[in-house]
Formats: structure tokens, sequence, C-alpha cells
């Protein structure tokens, strides 16, 4: 018998997200359906709840939240050829046009028509079940599991980082941040080679989660430390600049403390989205050649946060902290807004057969 339970998690408006059954949806020629297993909660989507906007993506009509996510394929589109039902997988939550001037060069991730889960207007997967294109579903090799394969997401912004930020044997890593994305450009930075990385937070226990992760050093920052404490902070601990820092706060004092304290001749990653606007100090960073680089989400780096995964020179599992049923997302998203329990990552199990 064809199932009929589709319990879908809908985002109406500010602090309004409500639970109700929508129709199994019919996968078209090239996508899958898929039966949701793993949707970990991002920081975007607590944003949406909370504010109902990130910058000009405004929810005007209710909304399927969730993008971080893994499933099992249950039916194939007649023509998808490299996967099958049973396959588990990883879904890559963009969706490219494909024949723009971005996709064919490559930058597939800047394509003006990117249809992103959970972006207003466009439904995110936070369901029992889910329709997607199969191109962007990677298949999870037998040793990862399916909470291994949601947070392949967060793992495939940290490669995207420190590809951009030319990673590599010797760096020197400031990591400014500790919150989920921090934690896996942290990971990364490590398993891609750097000698010694250095990560900053606001809150202690995210500080222990990156020394239990392998940060080398680890700086707690004050309310009342100035920007100049913090450089003078990070310098004594690693007895140098860095030659690499992830700017992954989006904090404007943040970003300067990236632009000042990275070596003559490195690179500044803005991981973080902060203000649209900012006064930073431009002037004293491009008299040093500080090579000063956006990120924005991934491009062709999901194949290599599971190859980190599947070899073992990343592990993401400790950054799971929370575990809850769809039925229980009010009280997940609740989690996530008030950091009630220290929460690194949270996820939601959508398929009912899931047992803790």
């Amino acid at each position: 018998m064809a199932p009929k339970d589709n319990l879908t998690a809908v985002l109406y408006g500010i602090n309004d997200m409500r639970l109700e059954q929508r129709p199994i949806p019919v996968p078209k020629p090239n996508q899958v359906l898929l039966k949701m297993e793993v949707v970990g909660i991002c920081g975007s989507d607590v944003h949406y709840l909370v504010s109902g906007r990130i910058g000009p993506f405004v929810v005007k009509k209710p909304m399927v939240i969730g993008h971080e996510a893994s499933g099992t394929i249950v039916e194939v589109g007649k023509d998808v050829k490299d996967l099958k039902p049973g396959d588990r997988v990883a879904i890559e939550p963009g969706i490219t046009c494909r024949t723009c001037y971005d996709c064919k060069s490559g930058n597939y991730h800047l394509c003006r028509d990117m249809v992103f889960c959970a972006t207003p207007p466009v439904d995110g997967n936070l369901a029992r079940y889910y329709v997607h294109d199969a191109d962007f579903c990677h298949k999870l090799p037998d040793n990862m599991d399916l909470e291994e394969g949601a947070l392949m997401e967060p793992l495939a912004v940290g490669v995207h980082a420190c590809k951009r930020a030319g990673v590599r044997v010797g760096s020197i890593v400031l990591v400014l941040g500790a919150g989920p994305i921090g934690l896996v450009s942290m990971l990364t930075a490590k398993a891609m080679g750097a000698s010694k990385v250095i990560i900053t937070d606001l809150v202690d226990h995210r500080l222990n989660k990156a020394r239990e992760l392998g940060a080398d050093f680890t700086v707690r920052i004050e309310k009342n430390m100035t920007e100049n404490d913090i450089i003078k902070k990070v310098k004594s601990l690693l007895g140098e600049d860095p030659t690499v820092t992830l700017e992954c706060t989006g904090a404007e004092q943040s970003v300067r403390v990236a632009l000042q304290v990275t070596k003559s001749g490195g690179v500044v990653i803005l991981v973080g989205l902060g203000k649209f606007e900012m006064t930073v100090p431009l002037a004293g960073a491009l008299v040093r050649e500080v090579n000063i680089r956006g990120v924005f989400r991934y491009n062709n780096d999901y194949p290599i946060a599971i190859e980190l995964v599947k070899t073992g020179k990343v592990n993401v599992k400790p950054l799971i902290t929370h575990h809850f049923t769809i039925e229980e997302t009010k009280k997940a998203f609740e989690t996530a807004k008030t950091g009630q329990g220290n929460p690194i990552k949270i996820l939601i199990h959508a398929n009912p057969e899931w047992k803790p």
C-alpha cells in the first residue's frame, strides 16, 4: 500500500511553526522520491522563525523548513540512471539551471536561478517524503550513517571555505566563531594539513567542544575585550600571525579582527553573513596585500565532504548534541532558539520508525 503519512513542518510566519499533512509528491523524470530520515536545524532556519526574513529573503507565505538533510530513495524518475530505491543519500539542497555561464564554468553555486531549500519562497525538506533532483543527491558509502549524511551540508561549507582559503600543510589557521560552521571549518582545516588551528567564541561549551575536536588553542571572548585585546591574545597563543583566517560569525568586530590579525599576504575568508554594510580597516589590509574572499554555500564540495568522513579524516558525530522526532519540531526549534542544554547540532528525525 502506498504511504499516505507526509507530516510536514511548515513556517507560517514569525514564531508560527505548524505541523500539517501534505500530499506525497510525485518525482519528475529527473527526480527521486525520498523517505526523509534526518534534518538538521541551521542558524538560518532559526532566523526565519524568529525574524521572518534574512536580508532580501522574506517569508511571505507558508514555507516548509529545513535544508540539512539525508534520506532513503523509494522511487526514481524514468531518466534517473545512477540511483535506485534503497540508496541512502545526502541531499545537496540547491538546484541550479545548469545552462547559464556560472553553471557551465563550474561555479554553479553562483547561478542566478538557484532554487534552494527553505529559502523563501522555496519549500524545504523537513517532511516524511520529499522529491529532489537526482543529480543533487549524493550516495552515502556503507560506513556512513544517515546522521552523518545530514551533516554533509554544513561540512560542505567548511570544505568550500578551506578550499577558497588555500589551506594546506603548514597553514596557521584562525577560526573566529565556534558555532557549527566554525567547528566544521576547523575540522576541515585540520584534515587539509593545517599545522596549528586557534578558534574563538563567546561561549564556553562551544570552546570545550572545539578542544574535544582537536583545536590547538582556544580564546574565550569576553564582552569587554577590544579588538586589539583579541588580536594580542591570538598572536600570543600562536606565537605568530595566522596565515589564514576563517571569519564564521558575521559580527563587525570579528571581521575587523580578521583583517588586522592575518599575516601580510595571507587570506581572510568571510564565511559568516552579517550586516549589509560595515566599517572595517580596509586600507591596512590592502597595503599588506591580505586577500579577502567571500564564501557562498558550496560548489562541488559534497563529494569531498563525504570522502573526509568516509576515510576517517573528519569525525562529525561529536557535533550532534540533540535528537528530536518530527512531531517534536517546535520543541527542537525552541531548544535552538534558547540554547538550553548547550546545543551544537540539533537533528530532527522525520522517519517514524526511528528510535532514540
